[in-house]
Formats: structure tokens, sequence, C-alpha cells
């Protein structure tokens, strides 16, 4: 059974495209590959300009908004115990 969801204005799920990833909508980018690229500090003209386009600022900024969500909601997941000094 097909699944497409539609989780923003650029970002979609589909059961038949990249194993159902988080891709932007209309191409197999997914949004993994960019927030990479965010977090290793590449700027976001770059970006547009390596995906041809394809992945406007915009849908960059709605990536970038969904993760920061995404973390706060899951952020004591990530919570690393420091030892007592």
């Amino acid at each position: 059974m097909v699944q497409k969801t539609m989780i923003g204005r650029y970002i979609v799920t589909d059961s038949r495209v990249c194993h159902g990833q988080p891709t932007f909508r209309g191409t197999r980018i997914m949004v993994r590959q960019v927030l990479e690229q965010v977090a290793r500090g590449m700027a976001w003209e770059t970006i547009v300009e390596e995906w041809r386009g394809k992945v406007p600022k915009e849908a960059i900024a709605e990536a970038v908004h969904l993760a920061m969500h995404a973390f706060m909601e899951h952020a004591d997941e990530y919570v690393v115990e420091m030892p007592a000094a």
C-alpha cells in the first residue's frame, strides 16, 4: 500500500520514494542530506546551488524548523550524564 504524507509545505514522505524517508516535494533529495549540509555550516545559498534550485531557501528553513521541533520534543532522550568531578 502506497503511503504519501505531506509533513510541511516542502517536505513529504512517500513509501515509493527513498524507502519512505522524508524528501523535498517533487525530488529524491532527502531532508537528512540537506540538514547535514546545514550542520556542516554550508551557506544556504550554496545548498540551493548544489541542488540546482530544487531545494529553495524556504524549504531549508522548513527542514531546520521541523528538526528544531523534533529535537525539543526528544531532547531528554539525548541527555548524557556527566561524571562527578
